[in-house]
């Protein structure tokens, strides 16, 4: 970020050259105040919306919101070590959002003069494993370099808490990003999500599900908004009961039917059943199902819904894979899931985009998706 000020008391200067030592032109140590003259017009070219009053001066507290802002957004440094090396490092890294310590985001400020829209990444892993460094260091780097901040969150796996618990972590980090928009500079109006798999399934229980702000909590959190206005999937699973899975998938196997979560044993349980009621916290099947459907996005998407892309590695021709070990994975993520998300929104007038190979599409990318909608 560029620099500012006029007429700056010692306190701030220091701040100043701190942060921007290229200030101190003659490199003696001090700011002078030609010096803050001619750091305060670069600032004024660079950050017009600065000068809030628009009287050409930069007064004390237009002066100290610009600093906040720039010790806030400095630029980012490569990351060298530990998960994540070669992504760019967070502006602020395992922020809490709750008690547990999965309860944690990083968050990345995009360099902007104005408030940023905000792209939240959720993980994916079979609710069971995965995390926030699994974010793309391109996908990231693209999203900055637009003017996009990101978040990337992690939530407790089904082995810690059964879901819904996942899904509530997520709109809690979501409800505490929207409620520190004025302290990072972003938008609170331009929010979105995107994730694959497991985190998919959330990102699209976010976007599809009325607001769950409670104005009347006495939690500020829970007062936020938890609207989108658009969500970004990949290889998502659109629907979860056993009925969803035998019309989509079942033809896939030949007509046999598969097993409606395809889960992965879990606290040493392996029968599917079982499974399923563990998984949803429930006492029964039947619980375990009610509780599950509220969570399907075939079930809440509708009308007034943000627009969504869905991407897919396989066509609606491919092969199944050869390798039997990697059946599950190309069965759980297929294309005929997003097929049959996309009947509905067609249905139901709502703009979806699903691209899978072969498919001819208006958006090549999520990052060319959440440029247009957050963008322009």
């Amino acid at each position: 970020m560029g620099a500012l000020i006029v007429n700056a008391d010692d306190t701030t200067k220091k701040q100043i050259l701190k942060l921007f030592p290229q200030a101190d032109i003659n490199g003696d140590g001090v700011l002078s105040d030609a010096e803050e003259q001619a750091v305060c017009q670069q600032a004024l070219k660079k950050y017009p919306s600065a000068d809030k009053d628009g009287d050409g001066v930069l007064s004390e507290s237009e002066k100290r919101a610009l600093l906040r802002r720039a010790a806030k957004r400095a630029k980012p440094r490569p990351a060298t070590t530990g998960a994540g090396s070669g992504k760019i490092a967070p502006s602020f890294a395992d922020v809490k959002y709750g008690e547990h310590e999965r309860q944690v985001f990083d968050i990345w400020l995009a360099d902007s003069s104005k408030p940023t829209p905000l792209a939240i990444y959720i993980h994916g892993g079979g609710f069971s494993s995965g995390s926030k460094d699994k974010l793309k260091a391109d996908q990231l780097s693209q999203l900055l370099e637009s003017g996009i901040s990101v978040a990337a969150i992690n939530y407790r796996y089904r082995t810690i808490a059964p879901l819904p618990a996942a899904y509530h972590d997520a709109r809690r980090a979501l409800q505490f990003m929207r409620s520190k928009a004025g302290d990072w500079d972003i938008d609170k109006s331009k929010f979105a999500t995107f994730g694959g798999s497991a985190g998919a399934q959330i990102c699209m229980w976010l976007a599809f599900t009325d607001d769950m702000a409670n104005p009347s909590s006495s939690d500020p959190i829970k007062r936020e908004s938890t609207r989108l206005t658009c969500v970004a999937t990949a290889g998502g699973q659109t629907g979860n009961s056993p009925e969803f899975w035998q019309k989509t998938i079942g033809p896939l196997m030949g007509g046999s039917n598969p097993d409606g979560s395809f889960l992965v044993p879990a606290n040493g349980e392996q029968d599917g059943e079982k499974l399923r009621i563990e998984m949803w916290g429930a006492t029964t099947l039947e619980e375990a199902n009610e509780t599950a459907s509220r969570y399907e996005a075939i079930n809440t998407v509708s009308a007034d819904d943000p627009p969504i892309f869905m991407s897919y590695g396989s066509s609606p021709t491919s092969k199944p894979p050869s390798d039997r070990t990697k059946l599950r994975g190309w069965l759980i993520h297929h294309v005929n899931l997003g097929f049959a998300l996309k009947e509905k929104t067609d249905v139901l007038k709502l703009e979806a985009h699903l691209k899978y190979p072969g498919a001819q599409t208006k958006y090549s990318s999520q990052v060319e998706f959440f440029v247009d909608k957050l963008t322009k």
